[in-house]
């Protein structure tokens, strides 16, 4: 991305996505990042946990990963998940962003890692087919699948975004800008941390995905 468009990466600018009626109610309950516990409900195979009102998981968001397998957020449920948004033609920040998410697991033990997912959802579904994410991957040594780099339709990533946090325009030119953050959803995918840290680890993050492992191992 050309140098002089780079402060746009870290502003907060206007909103440039709108506010779906679920997704700003999820939004407002994921803030407040509530650690109550979930309701039951009966299922054909017995009792499950119903997911919290402040899930992410709330989504119904379909996606397809870098190597053509369909799957829902909701799939991700049961263990701690960062989750981060992209595109893959990005020269810059994604890139870093990827070295980042990469150095926040360097960070952790690896028995905790292996209990941690990585999700990456392309802000551009237009261009970033699955082809091309499978190459963005291969190139970056992106080992599935517990990391995904993923594709949605349009107004799903419009939706993602806003439950995030996640603000990004298209520009004439092809490029985007956009927020840039790592996200940390807890086993039920409720947000619990957040960094816009780049180019290296935040510590008080790392702290934050240690004590959330803890926390879904008991």
């Amino acid at each position: 991305m050309p140098a002089n468009r780079l402060r746009y990466r870290f502003a907060i600018g206007r909103a440039v996505t709108t506010l779906a009626p679920l997704a700003l109610a999820v939004a407002v309950g994921c803030q407040a990042a509530s650690t109550a516990p979930a309701t039951k409900q009966a299922t054909g195979q017995g009792t499950a946990a119903a997911l919290p009102a402040n899930s992410v998981y709330q989504l119904a968001v379909a996606l397809t990963d870098q190597d053509g397998r369909d799957f829902r957020l909701a799939d991700r449920r049961g263990k701690p998940l960062l989750v981060s948004m992209f595109y893959s033609s990005c020269q810059f920040v994604c890139p870093m962003l990827i070295d980042t998410l990469r150095d926040t697991e360097a960070k952790l033990a690896p028995g905790e890692r292996n209990h941690l997912g990585v999700l990456m959802v392309s802000i551009d579904p237009a261009h970033d087919t699955v082809a091309v994410l499978k190459q963005k991957a291969d190139e970056r040594a992106i080992a599935a699948p517990r990391w995904a780099m993923a594709r949605t339709d349009a107004a799903s990533v419009r939706k993602l975004a806003a439950v995030l946090g996640i603000q990004y325009r298209a520009l004439a030119d092809g490029e985007f800008n956009h927020t840039t953050a790592l996200i940390l959803l807890d086993a039920d995918g409720r947000i619990v941390g957040r960094s816009s840290q780049l180019g290296s680890a935040d510590p008080a993050f790392v702290l934050k995905v240690r004590q959330t492992l803890q926390a879904a191992s008991h």
